[in-house]
């Protein structure tokens, strides 16, 4: 649902592009479009302007929507090439680290290119629009999606769109959530927006907008002891209960008097909601649930800490200067209750004591000189400083002297790379696995640009801490102390939460070793019996001086209703809170926006079941369960489409010719066949979609038929094609890809009969129906007569009404426009959300968005029998947009899973389906499809599909062929 929402946005935000757009051959600022009188656009800005060699951005418009915690942006990016030639634009974006892309699109030249995630291979060479680090090297840390670089090519005279969206589950870090927009176009921007909606289920307590943060990169902990200061010029705050509105929209002007470089900074927000006591706060809806676990008012634990600080050479100057402020700061902080040490390494380590010891003034003192007379020098022996301070923190854990409810942690800081010693990674993190022993936690922490980010990763990470990022010109000082700030009160420790056994699975991480204050703990899972009336919960864990039992009954249906209160209430928030300046945007966003709110709970679980993967993965110990992981992972990234570092996003590049013009869409040739059904073959397991024809979808569509003259391997540009479909006389074949099994059966109806195949209205918004036409039966043949799909109509509902209607000879396209299209014509045409792309006498692809596709087979004969009729076979090519409460004969079997067991009746063995509560008996067939060139062998369920499909054959008759389903007056009517 949520990426037919997104391609409708694109679909209709091109329609406002149009090729006949004039262009004066020498510019002036009207070619901007700045939205302000010129004359009140000083002078220095206009020079600024036309002297740009690079595309000009006209718009950037930022939209996030904050559910519960759970941040959905979507950023749109309009730029102009006002040059004759072909310019090349780069649309480039700062994404959070914990963030994952959703979805990427681009409309260059009027054609959209849709991004394709891919699992990623073992070795993969780096394509165009993949994300990496710049700090990339043999040993660097994965790439954290940090920036989004996509390079293209645009026509001269002409405009490119890009559309991406990431998603996030924000953290709670010292009492506040934060949300971070990175403001970094790189130039002056004729319209820019950026829009915040917060809605949460709990009333917002504190809110705050600071301002603009400047230098590089995302400073997500760098918290500022001055007193709080006005948010960023223009920026309007409209504070609700549980909703929260903030929009920012500096002019050309405002903007320059930021900066004329383009780069604004970071729009930070800060906010809180108020916490439920007990047990904490769980949301349900549609069979998943999500826990939110921030208890207060607890007493610290105490803590022995190690502070392990690099004094190797690079350290010199700033880096050593702000982390020996730091250190003093903290050190002030500690409370009489913790034991703490120091540890300075280089080529040696040498240590400030001999074992931990407890926090008075004389010790702190002396901390102060060892720090002070930290002299910079030599080379980064890591693995021994790891070593001693391990052993010290581990001597001091064994005597009695050591509460036993106490936390224990290393802060081990670095800016370079392993030097002396031991310097191989896979080493010093067996090393330092051996030296903790799973008695405490390692916080790890980088500054710049030198650090081996992965070995610090998974060194925190295997040992129950975090990693913490610095860059070369941020203020350390002020880092290391928030990161020491969100670690330095412990509250909890062993903390396990359970629910009741077996009415949960796929439970996120529920085991954690801290919580530290102004922290939240969220775990997410899937209801096993979605209408159980109740959840047990019990949180366990122990604080400073005893063991902790929280236990509570959950009641699941009043939960739920009240989630779907919230999930309204967050639609309702986001009606009309588009730009001014872009209303038609506006509402397609509010659609992207708003299909998110409807699933966010099970996206929260999927967000936080891929985080977990990812760190197991890490964590594995053989080969084997490190692949199980990957693969786990992986499936969850491709279900989501979430760009994570197990995936790969894929994006095809326009190709422009040497004059500046887009080069022609690739069309494919009529089948040499002559029309014979046996030739019109579709290729077995092939990716990728019919390239569409240069059309904008502007009021107007006006097919081409344009011959493509570079090569008929252009020209033969695969479809992905599933086998659930209904062909021949007809024959139904389903893929039950939960289940990994093929099913078959037959609908033996009457001439005239309109079937619904695919029934999604009241969500998608798709409907398909298919219309028989009666023929003779063979000779000898057992059956009376043939039927025939003659017939096949797609109806959509969103965001407007539309539809197609497909016969052998046409295709009827009813959307911005009425168009009448020949079968035996090339053509690809778009109108509105609608795509319709015809290979002659062979086959018609019906893309509604993205990520809803059919693929309708011509079948004709030169020379028929009487039993043979010119007929369609229905294909369903892409059904991600289909919502899982999708039906029909073909729609009810996408989110199904289904069961295969034998059974013994009369001593006879058979076999049969498991269908929700139904036994249903079939037998072993052999199905031909693609037009008889493949074959599938298939359980085959006979009488009609008879307890296999929901309901009788009857059921699924239809009244006429726009007839949805949903009622008889209105909205079926066109």
């Amino acid at each position: 649902m949520l990426r037919v929402a997104l391609i409708v946005c694109f679909t209709l935000m091109a329609a406002g592009e149009r090729d006949d757009t004039q262009f004066d051959e020498d510019l002036d600022l009207t070619d901007f479009d700045l939205g302000i009188a010129p004359r009140r656009v000083p002078r220095q800005v206009k020079t600024i302007l036309t002297k740009e060699a690079k595309p000009h951005i006209q718009e950037l418009s930022i939209k996030t929507t904050i559910i519960s915690r759970y941040a959905f942006t979507a950023v749109h990016c309009s730029m102009l090439n006002r040059h004759s030639s072909a310019t090349e634009g780069v649309f480039q974006f700062v994404i959070p680290a914990d963030a994952y892309i959703s979805n990427f699109t681009m409309i260059v030249g009027g054609r959209t290119y849709q991004s394709e995630l891919k699992p990623k291979e073992k070795r993969v060479k780096q394509a165009n629009g993949k994300t990496r680090d710049k700090n990339s090297g043999d040993t660097s840390v994965e790439p954290e999606l940090e920036v989004f670089r996509m390079p293209v090519k645009i026509p001269g005279r002409n405009r490119a769109i890009f559309f991406l969206t990431y998603e996030e589950l924000l953290q709670r870090r010292l009492g506040r959530y934060e949300h971070i927009t990175s403001i970094r176009p790189m130039q002056l921007v004729s319209r820019l927006s950026l829009d915040i909606t917060i809605v949460d289920h709990s009333p917002i307590t504190h809110l705050e907008v600071l301002p603009l943060r400047n230098g590089k990169g995302i400073t997500s902990n760098a918290r500022k002891s001055a007193a709080k200061s006005e948010p960023p010029v223009t920026t309007v705050i409209k504070n609700e209960k549980n909703v929260c509105r903030i929009t920012f929209r500096p002019n050309i002007v405002q903007q320059a008097k930021i900066t004329t470089s383009g780069i604004l900074g970071d729009f930070v927000v800060r906010y809180d909601v108020q916490r439920e006591l007990g047990i904490g706060d769980i949301q349900v809806l549609n069979g998943h649930f999500v826990h939110y676990f921030a208890p207060k008012d607890l007493p610290p634990v105490p803590k022995n800490v190690v502070f392990v600080i690099d004094t190797s050479a690079s350290m010199l100057g700033t880096k050593i200067r702000q982390t020996k402020d730091a250190l003093f700061t903290i050190l002030s902080d500690l409370r009489p209750s913790d034991h703490f040490n120091f540890i300075s390494f280089s080529n040696k380590v040498k240590e400030w004591k001999d074992r931990l010891v407890p926090v008075t003034p004389l010790n702190v003192r002396d901390a102060k000189k060892f720090i002070f007379s930290l002299t910079p020098t030599g080379g980064t022996n890591i693995n021994s400083a790891i070593e001693i301070g391990s052993s010290l923190l581990r001597d001091y854990l064994s005597t009695s002297e050591a509460n036993p409810n106490s936390v224990s942690l290393i802060v081990f800081l670095t800016d370079g790379r392993p030097t002396v010693g031991e310097v191989q990674s896979a080493s010093i993190l067996g090393n330092t696995r051996s030296a903790v022993q799973e008695k405490f936690c390692i916080f790890t922490i980088g500054i710049g640009n030198d650090v081996d980010y992965r070995l610090l990763d998974r060194m925190a990470l295997e040992n129950c801490g975090m990693m913490r990022r610095i860059s070369e010109d941020a203020d350390a000082s002020a880092m290391l102390k928030g990161f020491y700030n969100e670690i330095g009160t412990p509250l909890l420790s062993d903390i396990r939460i359970n629910y009741t056994e077996d009415s949960v699975q796929y439970v996120t991480q529920h085991l954690f070793t801290n919580y530290f204050n102004g922290s939240e703990i969220v775990i997410a899972g899937k209801l096993t019996n979605k209408s159980a009336e109740s959840l047990h919960v019990q949180v366990t864990a122990t604080n400073n001086d005893k063991h902790i039992v929280l236990e509570t009954d959950v009641p699941l249906r009043h939960r739920q209703i009240e989630t779907e209160k919230h999930v309204k209430a967050a639609t309702a928030a986001l009606a009309g809170t588009g730009s001014p300046s872009a209303p038609v945007t506006s509402y397609q966003w509010d659609v992207a926006l708003g299909a998110i709110a409807e699933d966010f709970v099970e996206r929260v679980w999927g967000f936080l079941s891929v985080k977990d993967g990812l760190r197991s993965r890490l964590k594995s110990k053989t080969s084997r369960e490190r692949e199980e992981h990957i693969k786990q992972a992986t499936n969850l990234s491709m279900t989501y489409n979430f760009l994570t570092p197990l995936t790969n996003l894929r994006v095809e590049s326009p190709e422009v010719l040497a004059d500046g013009t887009m080069a022609p869409a690739p069309t494919v040739s009529p089948s040499p066949s002559g029309g014979d059904p046996a030739a019109n073959r579709l290729p077995e397991d092939t990716e990728g979609e019919p390239q569409k024809s240069d059309q904008r979808s502007t009021g107007t569509s006006h097919p081409s038929n344009t011959a493509d003259k570079r090569g008929e391997s252009l020209s033969k540009k695969p479809v992905t094609v599933s086998k659930t479909s209904a062909d021949g006389d007809p024959h139904f074949v389903v893929e039950i890809p939960l289940s990994k099994l093929m099913v078959c059966f037959n609908i033996n109806g009457e001439p005239g009969h309109i079937l619904s195949l695919v029934s999604d209205h009241k969500y998608s918004g798709v409907t398909v129906n298919g219309k028989l036409i009666g023929a003779p039966a063979p000779q000898n043949s057992h059956k009376q007569q043939r039927t025939y799909f003659n017939t096949i109509t797609i109806v959509i509902d969103h965001p407007k009404r539309a539809y197609i209607e497909v016969t052998p000879k046409k295709v009827i396209l009813d959307g911005k426009d009425r168009l009448v299209l020949a079968c035996d014509s090339t053509v690809t045409v778009t109108s509105g959300v609608l795509t319709v792309a015809i290979l002659g006498k062979s086959n018609v692809t019906v893309s509604v968005g993205d990520n809803i596709s059919f693929i309708i087979l011509l079948h004709h004969y030169k020379n028929p029998a009487p039993y043979q009729k010119d007929h369609l076979g229905f294909y369903i090519g892409n059904s991600k947009g289909l919502s899982p409460n999708c039906h029909g004969l073909l729609g009810q079997f996408l989110y199904e899973e289904i069961g295969l067991a034998k059974v013994v009746a009369d001593t006879v063995p058979s076999t049969v389906l498991k269908v929700k509560e139904r036994s249903v008996p079939v037998v072993q067939k052999t199905r031909r499809i693609y037009s008889g060139t493949q074959s599938v062998d298939c359980w085959f369920a006979k009488n009609n599909a008879a307890k296999l499909i929901d309901g009788q054959y009857e059921d699924y008759l239809m009244s006429h062929m726009f007839d949805t389903g949903h009622s008889s007056h209105g909205t079926n009517r066109l």
